[in-house]
């Protein structure tokens, strides 16, 4: 059976990246490092891929050079369970020099973009109420990060 793994392209900061990310999200951890031999464009022993689990999902890390850069047309979602989870992962994902952006979406360091987004947005905009929902995705559109209180009141017309 094949297995299929998302390959994110760094220039050299694969492995610190990696180490980053599984310090961050539970039931993660980094399964193997390969390196570089002799012959290669970069010093050998140089890290050239590191393999690793993010909540069980398997990714790699590879270190190929400054040519390709990351975009937001790729972004790693997380569904928080609460408030503090949200705000735990926000600091830490926007902090040395990661950056905020709109709707839950924000750029780590290495310019990997994530989208931080609490399970309660869904289930309220999934909820019975039609005009809430809509007051939800209203409120929703207006922040960075996402602030579960504030929906909740939109939710309920406050």
């Amino acid at each position: 059976m094949s297995v299929m793994t998302t390959c994110l392209w760094f220039d050299t900061q694969a492995e610190e990246a990696a180490k980053f990310y599984v310090s961050l999200i539970g039931n993660s951890r980094i399964t193997n490092i390969s390196r570089y031999g002799d012959g290669a464009p970069v010093p050998a022993d140089t890290v050239m891929t590191v393999d690793f689990l993010l909540d069980g999902v398997p990714y790699q890390g590879l270190n190929g050079g400054p040519m390709f850069q990351f975009t937001e047309a790729v972004s790693l979602v997380v569904s928080t369970p609460s408030q503090e989870e949200t705000d735990r992962l926000w600091t830490a994902l926007t902090a040395d020099g990661g950056e905020e952006s709109m709707c839950g979406w924000l750029k780590d360091r290495y310019g990997l973009s994530w989208q931080i987004v609490p399970a309660r947005l869904g289930e309220l905009l999934a909820g019975p109420d039609a005009e809430g929902a809509s007051r939800t995705m209203q409120a929703m559109l207006t922040m960075r990060k996402i602030e579960i209180s504030e929906l909740e009141r939109a939710y309920n017309g406050g």
